[in-house]
């Protein structure tokens, strides 16, 4: 859609749902696989995506695959829709809410124009871009395609100057997405900085959330870039990971690159060289534990 229609009534403050209280919300699914490219740049080549046992499908609507930066409006719905169900409200499969509140939650403090279009255009990629994968939720598998929004209507309100400014939003998650918040109730808290982080540090947030529970994990440079969706070289992928440990950016974990010597070998000129495997080790901080 090259513009979201308005809704046809006008939407008050009571057909809102409430504003979002405390931590961001994400279901875990969403937060383990690499479901959005990490670029801004339109990628529009179908993805496809397989570990173990789990398949993932991405076909790009006109504009492109739903970007890391998109997820952010599928996470606040998702936490409206976690936070209606926590407070023992029946929670509709619509969701409406202010654009004003989501730039709130996600940091925003003053959106401009280009703040709202760039809303607008991310409404369009999650309703655009159509998904198939294996994964069940709510002790189902959809076995054809849907896309992140079923629905996404906007209410428009033209300003002085002619510009119009995106007030109100009206959007319905999908059913694979509104199961799994509902019945499979795998809900994490995002921290407050995720949304400062660039797109590989926030897989490496969710990977490290999703699977250091227990305590420290490892896993190899190789199965990280995978899994993270990076489509760009391995090597730009492990210096980053060297920036992240040195400066510690990452919230509530420690990355750390661990290379062990596992052989040697001899290169084209016959000289003999050591090779070395990289994993890269992700541990929660020592007060996360505690508290």
């Amino acid at each position: 859609m090259a513009k979201s229609p308005a809704i046809a009534r006008q939407i008050s403050l009571f057909d809102m749902d409430s504003p979002l209280h405390g931590k961001v919300r994400g279901e875990r699914s969403i937060m383990d696989y690499p479901f959005f490219v990490l670029s801004k740049n339109a990628h529009l080549e179908p993805i496809e995506y397989k570990h173990d046992q789990v398949t993932i499908q991405i076909r790009p609507s006109a504009t492109g695959v739903a970007t890391m930066w998109d997820k952010e409006i599928l996470l606040y719905v998702a936490s409206l829709v976690a936070q209606a169900i926590a407070d023992g409200q029946i929670s509709d499969e619509d969701v409406t809410f202010s654009a004003h509140d989501f730039f709130r939650i996600t940091g925003v403090e003053r959106p401009s124009v280009r703040d709202y279009r760039r809303f607008g255009e991310a409404l369009e990629r999650l309703q655009g871009t159509q998904i198939k994968t294996n994964i069940e939720t709510g002790s189902k598998i959809d076995r054809g395609w849907f896309s992140w929004l079923s629905e996404a209507q906007v209410e428009y309100e033209k300003m002085a100057n002619g510009d119009e400014v995106l007030r109100y939003v009206r959007v319905r998650p999908c059913n694979w997405l509104y199961r799994a918040i509902k019945r499979d109730q795998r809900i994490y808290h995002y921290h407050h900085d995720y949304f400062r982080l660039g797109a590989i540090e926030r897989r490496l947030y969710e990977i490290a959330h999703c699977y250091c529970e227990a305590g420290p994990i490892d896993i190899n440079l190789e199965e990280l870039h995978h899994k993270i969706g990076s489509m760009g070289p391995m090597k730009r992928l492990k210096q980053l990971l060297k920036s992240i440990e040195a400066e510690n950016r990452l919230p509530e974990y420690d990355v750390s690159l661990i290379e062990v010597v596992s052989g040697e070998r001899t290169d084209s000129l016959g000289r003999r060289r050591k090779s070395v495997t990289t994993s890269v080790r992700m541990k929660p901080r020592q007060r996360s534990i505690s508290a």
